[in-house]
């Protein structure tokens, strides 16, 4: 389709496949390198698989795409036909994958806009899913760019993990790192601030944790129309009742999905995440 305006991502969005398909929307992998195999996310490497390499105590850790990726995907749309690329990414707090896509756009042969989320996992996708609805209602390259940011404004991301050790062996703990005396007296929450991950609250037991992590989303949902997103690492167990209670008590609930989140994140948290993402529309 000449003249059209893509729309690229990566793979710390874990968008459904469905939906990637429905909007056409180009996911660049990170990498998960487990000892010396580097490895694409979500197409290497599983989630069960990268658990498993945790809880063996291998060493893993991830690595963002180079720009001759972005590079390839940006030329590739241009190819197809695309007049411009709307290109929305992780929090460059966390990852340098949207410096990576910076520098690509740059030698693009077409306009991209390059917008940072400051979000991770559904939260970042149902960023998105806004510049897709933006470009499917024939908007032009800055206005999806502006509603991708507007809704990532609006976004909130709270999650729970068993341990805080995952986070601070790869550096991603931020503010969370006063936590880490008290952490075995402690269940942290936590939530993404900034584009970071910092401490929200601290609960004494994993079932409290849990339940506060679900009047915490709840609260933030208000009565409003809001999509919401169940996270976890192998943890099916926790997230789907979770979700079903979601279900029931937020009002204005329009779209809401549970899934596993994909190899980069669950090397920085390890297994038992339990998230929520709350997007109000």
């Amino acid at each position: 389709m000449p003249g059209h305006l893509a729309l690229v991502t990566d793979s710390t969005a874990y968008l459904p496949q469905d939906a990637v398909d429905r909007h056409r929307i180009e996911v660049v992998p990170l990498s998960v390198v487990v000892g010396d195999e580097v490895l694409l996310d979500g197409v290497e490497i599983s989630p069960k698989d990268v658990a498993e390499a945790l809880r063996s105590k291998q060493r893993v850790t991830t690595s963002r795409p180079n720009p001759e990726t972005f590079a390839a995907a940006y030329r590739a749309a241009a190819e197809a036909g695309a007049a411009g690329v709307v290109s929305v990414h992780i929090s460059g707090e966390l990852s340098g994958t949207h410096e990576a896509a910076v520098l690509a756009a740059a030698e693009a042969p077409i306009p991209v806009r390059v917008v940072d989320s400051r979000l991770i996992g559904m939260a970042l996708g149902h960023c998105v899913l806004a510049a897709a609805e933006a470009l499917e209602n024939g908007r032009g390259l800055d206005e999806a760019a502006a509603e991708a940011t507007r809704r990532a404004g609006l976004t909130r991301g709270f999650f729970y993990v068993d341990t805080l050790e995952y986070l601070r062996r790869g550096g991603r703990i931020g503010a969370a790192r006063a936590l880490l005396g008290s952490a075995l007296a402690v269940k942290p929450l936590l939530h993404l601030s900034g584009g970071r991950i910092e401490p929200l609250e601290k609960v004494r037991t994993a079932s409290r944790a849990i339940a506060r992590l679900e009047e915490i989303a709840v609260e933030y949902a208000g009565e409003g129309e809001v999509d919401i997103a169940v996270h976890h690492l192998a943890a099916e167990d926790r997230a789907e009742p979770l979700a079903e209670r979601l279900r029931e008590r937020v009002p204005g609930l329009r779209e809401l999905y549970v899934g596993e989140v994909g190899a980069v994140i669950g090397a920085h948290v390890g297994p038992g995440l339990l998230a929520v993402v709350v997007a109000p529309r």
